[in-house]
């Protein structure tokens, strides 16, 4: 850091008024303040509430995340290495290549190769995703002439997370530009959007390439022909094939389950829940919306009964375990930004996400996840839903006073 910082230092005249280089000076602040804290700060005090900054909330959020991004190495490599066992050929590529050069061999028993496997999967996707979003960040940073925020931490962890292990690496880079641009840039940056990024991102790829992101298989990594091998999801089976659901629910709990890679593990969620809960940073009114219109919806169809759709009768423990439901309660749903403000806009805003995840899980046949487009399209309601909430405060108040 320190040679870097020498070295900015010895061009930074050519930056001032007047200078060789002044028509730059907005690339010199951009990538100064990437490492530093920006030398013009706030001196008043008007808006200061605690002495949680930007940069220390997305770091918790990060480390809240790290369950997620350790079990999702380790699953990717796990769920890998019991498709071998079973006799699906290994594929050829750099990673496969990489870890056979490691004198490495993938085995279900082996908690250490399962990881080093997975993370040859998982850490390129991450990479990929830092470097499409931190140059789209970089350059409407010079745009602009403003800092580059430290907003997209978080989210270059949570592309990755969402995303299946066999996702080819250009789809990340073209997905993560038109999530970062067209979902918070374009409304101006950090803390002007009303979309999740990282949701953007998912449903950019999910509907512009669907072969590679399905919504009712999924892809395990390492295995059969240059796309790996897919198989039905448990939301599927339990959907299609109610017969073959005999998945064992502390398995589903665990996350030793096919999917993308960061979503499987409850867990992993809950871990992350408690950090994020404690540290005042993710809201638990929100994830308890999202518990109660789960269970709602899930009992109402339970109460209904279908002989045709078996997913009427799948059981609120099922639907918390499975697919991305307990990920995006804890990580997406909470968004300070894209969810909504007020506390009692939070329940009625989590409560409306869990209702209509069950809702498309169940009615839809063509996607039988539905966590994604919930919060993505509660986010669009959000703002409304604060709206009506400040009238409902603003109306009574004036009632009780008798105005």
């Amino acid at each position: 850091m320190k040679p870097l910082r020498r070295a900015l230092d010895r061009v930074a005249p050519h930056f001032q008024k007047g200078g060789r280089l002044e028509r730059l000076h907005p690339l010199y602040e951009a990538v100064d303040t990437i490492l530093y804290t920006p030398g013009r700060v706030t001196r008043t005090a008007s808006h200061v509430r605690d002495a949680l900054d930007l940069k220390r909330m997305m770091i918790t959020v990060v480390i809240a995340m790290l369950p997620c991004v350790v079990f999702a190495m380790y699953n990717t490599g796990y769920q890998a290495a019991l498709a071998v066992e079973a006799g699906a050929p290994m594929r050829e590529t750099f990673r496969e290549a990489l870890f056979s050069a490691m004198g490495l061999t993938l085995a279900s028993v082996d908690v250490f190769t399962c990881f080093v496997f997975g993370a040859l999967y998982f850490v390129p996707v991450l990479i990929v995703a830092f470097a499409a979003g931190g140059l789209v960040e970089v350059i409407f940073a010079i745009v602009r002439g403003r800092e580059v925020a430290e907003g997209f931490l978080v989210t270059g962890f949570l592309i990755p997370l969402i995303l299946p292990p066999t996702v080819p690496l250009w789809q990340v880079f073209v997905g993560t530009v038109f999530g970062v641009v067209f979902g918070k840039e374009v409304f101006g940056g950090v803390g002007m959007n009303f979309l999740n990024p990282a949701l953007v991102v998912r449903a950019f790829l999910f509907f512009a390439y669907p072969s590679e992101l399905s919504g009712d298989a999924v892809w395990i990594a390492a295995v059969t022909g240059p796309d790996g091998v897919s198989g039905a999801t448990p939301l599927l089976l339990a959907q299609t094939e109610p017969e073959r659901f005999q998945l064992d629910w502390m398995q589903a709990f665990f996350g030793f389950i096919p999917g993308s890679m960061g979503e499987t593990s409850t867990l992993a969620c809950l871990l992350g829940a408690a950090l994020l809960v404690a540290t005042g940073i993710g809201s638990y009114r929100t994830m308890l919306g999202v518990f109660l219109g789960t269970a709602a919806l899930a009992w109402l169809f339970e109460l209904v009964g279908s002989e045709t759709n078996p997913l009427f009768s799948l059981g609120l423990e099922w639907h918390l375990v499975l697919g991305g439901w307990a990920f995006g309660t804890v990580f997406m749903a909470t968004d300070p930004v894209s969810s909504t403000f007020t506390d009692v806009g939070k329940w009625i805003y989590g409560f409306c996400i869990g209702a209509l995840t069950v809702l498309i899980r169940v009615v839809n046949p063509a996607f039988p996840e539905g966590m994604m487009l919930a919060i993505l399209f509660m986010n669009i309601f959000a703002p409304l839903i604060d709206h009506y909430v400040v009238k409902a405060h603003v109306r009574r108040r004036l009632a009780r006073h008798g105005l």
